[in-house]
């Protein structure tokens, strides 16, 4: 065995130099660090705490109808097959051959004279041929692996295909309902500068106005027309986005009725952040799968320095001449076996250069996780930052409308008592109109910000035991000690969904092998299609299923 391995080709020095981050140690920044606890777990269906029914049926009919969506349930049915063709190379190989050939003998100086010249016999053969590659090294076992990490990987990657869908479904809609609330905000401004044209109308007529009043209360008017008219093309365009969301035509948004949903809904931070959800984010869990697959292609690569070995057995019959079933007799039948041994010695740096691809291969997904975890840290915390930002604004906001109104109501009395001039009043509407404008347009941004930290989380999770169902308890801001993190590092190395049982692969007969290889080969086609992801989920809520971590793997 030792000549055999001095006489294997050399890897060379090809190595991976990537290392991947260890969550724990990346600064979090004060943002997330002072997030307030005063949510509880985000829920998976988070779009829930909205309140409106038609956003829940419009993600569902997206969920069911995008064809983004569906192209990455496709993939993943793609990853699933690969996985079992995969696997397939770890069973024993049982091929049959048959040949069925009638052949004319000629009457000729080479055949004849003799028993076969002139004459039409068959040459047929027929065999079984049994082959079994011997996994001295892991070569089928890792290559059955990589397969599953890939699968996995593609399953994460549809289920952050749906959180897309969920995130713009959400967004769309949020922008839909706060058209409806500028709509609102232009119809009751136009209600009024109306009715200030006819006070200064009234006015002139009395004797205490002029027509200078009367052109300035009337030629606001077509402007406010124009918003009026902006607004509603901005709500039937809302429709269009919905209903392309939904992979349905312009049409089906005319079924979208007015969002009940409150713009001013409160939308606080959830506790347990960062370590226990950022693991759960699909796009940090696909990196996770993507960078153990390629580990499994360094050992793929390594193994085929190794010598190769190869049971074979064949069994057969041969007949050149005679009747058609002369092959199937006894006493033309063969039969062979025995082991078959290929040694790479000289491959002209083949075996290195592909060790060192699947070296870089592993740098450049490690490279990528590490990125997409740096990235996801960045998205909360902006993401909190931002709600935070607009949970001030929107206190400011608010006194902003407080006092314009107060303004305009002072404003107007004054105007319609011959106590001011319509300057004041016009100044006072316009002041108005935009702190409204302005403070439907942070309530809408603030509900936008709580859905994106919403998709920064993962999507939420679903809470685990009454410890989690009592988050937020008696409200005094404190976390559960149920989601105390005690290892960051390992929360973030989270997965994928477990999967129900795939149809199991067939092992080859029992006679074909050992009856112990047989067994166990067996027993590891049963494991294998249990551990295979699922593509197409029994409903939605499947594909949020939280998420569980890939096996820890040491660096090659």
């Amino acid at each position: 065995m030792s000549l055999i391995m001095t006489g294997c080709a050399s890897m060379g020095d090809a190595a991976p130099q990537a290392k991947r981050l260890d969550p724990a140690l990346l600064d979090a920044g004060t943002a997330i660090a002072a997030a307030e606890r005063d949510a509880g777990w985000p829920a998976a269906d988070w779009w829930h705490a909205y309140g409106d029914p038609q956003l829940d049926t419009w993600i569902a009919a997206a969920l069911a109808g995008n064809p983004s969506l569906a192209a990455a349930q496709a993939r993943v049915r793609e990853a699933q097959a690969l996985v079992r063709e995969a696997h397939a190379g770890e069973l024993p190989q049982l091929n049959g051959s048959l040949s069925l050939m009638r052949q004319h003998w000629p009457d000729n100086v080479y055949y004849g004279p003799g028993p076969l010249a002139d004459s039409n016999t068959w040459n047929n053969t027929g065999g079984l041929n049994l082959s079994y590659h011997v996994d001295l090294w892991g070569e089928d076992k890792n290559n059955t692996q990589r397969a599953l990490d890939a699968a996995h990987a593609r399953a994460a990657d549809a289920r952050a295909a749906q959180l897309a869908i969920e995130a713009h479904v959400a967004l769309a809609y949020i922008d839909f309902a706060k058209n409806y609330a500028l709509l609102d905000i232009a119809h009751a401004a136009y209600e009024r500068q109306h009715e200030l044209a006819t006070l200064a109308r009234q006015r002139l007529q009395a004797g205490i106005g002029t027509q200078l009043e009367v052109s300035q209360a009337e030629a606001p008017l077509p402007d406010y027309a124009r918003q009026i008219d902006s607004y509603e093309e901005a709500i039937q365009l809302g429709r269009h986005q919905l209903a392309a969301l939904a992979g349905k035509g312009p049409g089906a948004g005319d079924a979208l009725t007015r969002p009940t949903l409150a713009l001013n809904a409160r939308a606080g931070l959830p506790s347990a952040l960062p370590a226990e959800l950022i693991g759960r984010r699909p796009d940090v869990v696909a990196a996770r799968w993507t960078v153990d697959a390629q580990a499994r292609g360094i050992d793929i690569a390594k193994a085929a320095f190794y010598p190769n070995v190869n049971l074979i057995a064949s069994l057969g019959g041969l007949a050149v001449g005679g009747a058609f079933t002369t092959f199937l007799r006894a006493m033309n039948g063969g039969w062979s076996a025995g082991p078959a041994l290929t040694l790479p010695i000289f491959e002209g740096g083949r075996l290195r250069a592909q060790l060192g691809a699947a070296a870089a291969g592993y740098d450049m997904a490690v490279e990528q996780y590490n990125q997409t975890l740096v990235g996801a840290l960045k998205d909360i915390a902006d993401s909190i930052v931002r709600l935070r930002s607009l949970d001030t604004q929107r206190k400011d906001a608010a006194r902003a409308v407080a006092l314009t109104r107060r303004t305009y109501d002072l404003s107007h009395t004054g105007f319609s008592r011959g106590l001011t001039d319509y300057v004041n009043v016009l100044l006072a509407q316009s002041q108005l109109l935009s702190a409204q404008e302005n403070q439907t347009r942070i309530d809408a941004q603030r509900l936008a910000a709580h859905a994106s930290l919403m998709v920064a989380l993962g999507g939420g999770i679903e809470p685990q035991g009454d410890a989690a169902r009592d988050g937020d308890g008696d409200g005094d801001g404190s976390a559960p000690a149920a989601n105390a993190v005690a290892d960051p590092a390992a929360a973030a190395s989270a997965a994928m969904p477990q999967a129900p049982a795939a149809t199991p692969t067939t092992a080859a007969p029992a006679s074909a092998m050992p009856a112990a290889t047989s067994s166990a080969v067996s027993a590891r086609s049963a494991m294998l299609a249990a551990r295979i992801p699922t593509a197409t989920p029994a409903s939605a809520a499947a594909m949020r299923a939280p998420l569980t971590p890939p096996a820890a793997t040491a660096a090659p």
